[in-house]
């Protein structure tokens, strides 16, 4: 099933809408496994903060079917719009808040050979790289830990190399010293496939939609995707 046809049939409770992007001919991974993985572990979450998810999973599933039938069908178009909605509806819905108390339940997000290719999961974690210190931190120490193991010596290399860039730029006329922290990851093109991560967290009910009902462009069945 192309995406368009199944944007239009799925509903508002669940990942329904994130699994159209899976298996077709402009695939984009992660996006139906965040998506299971942040609804999986919402009870550890505050009120707030299963606010916070709730919103913007709903925020990105809207949006995607919103956008969609205005967007243009070369694939590099449809990834970009999504990367873009991701960005836009974690900060817009404070994912931050929601998250930095409970990281331990992203661990099967944020692991290294998901970076390749680029993709959803970059850019969760570019996201998280900008909340506070706590949190950039942690992910800033999983990833090299990670990496260390496929490469070595190589990432510790790369970690010098970065704050010593750092330490190059103009500083901030203050008293306390600013934290170095990662650089993001960039949408460099690897050649390296990843490993397709298990995906968790059958049969949760936690409904996307509330009361009040948005309206968005009507979504055409007919349109084919093409793969740039």
């Amino acid at each position: 099933m192309e995406i368009q046809s199944c944007l239009v049939s799925s509903g508002d409770v669940g990942c329904g809408t994130f699994q159209c992007f899976n298996n077709n001919s402009c695939e984009i991974q992660g996006l139906h496994h965040i998506c299971l993985t942040l609804l999986h572990n919402a009870g550890r979450y505050d009120s707030q903060g299963k606010s916070f998810v709730k919103d913007a999973l709903r925020c990105m599933a809207l949006g995607l079917r919103q956008r969609f039938s205005c967007v243009s069908r070369r694939c590099s178009a449809i990834k970009e719009m999504v990367f873009s909605l991701q960005r836009e509806c974690y900060t817009k819905h404070q994912l931050c808040l929601a998250l930095r108390d409970h990281m331990d339940t992203t661990g099967n997000l944020v692991q290294f050979h998901l970076m390749f290719p680029p993709g959803p999961y970059v850019e969760l974690v570019n996201f998280l790289l900008r909340c506070d210190d706590e949190v950039r931190s942690w992910v800033s120490r999983r990833l090299r830990g990670q990496c260390e193991q496929h490469w070595g010596a190589l990432c510790k290399s790369f970690g010098n190399t970065c704050i010593l860039s750092q330490s190059d730029a103009p500083q901030h006329t203050s008293t306390t010293p600013t934290p170095t922290g990662p650089w993001p990851i960039t949408a460099q093109e690897p050649t390296q496939e990843p490993t397709r991560a298990a995906e968790a967290g059958d049969g949760i009910g936690l409904n996307l939609s509330d009361n009040t009902t948005e309206s968005g462009p009507q979504v055409s069945e007919k349109t084919n995707v093409t793969a740039s």
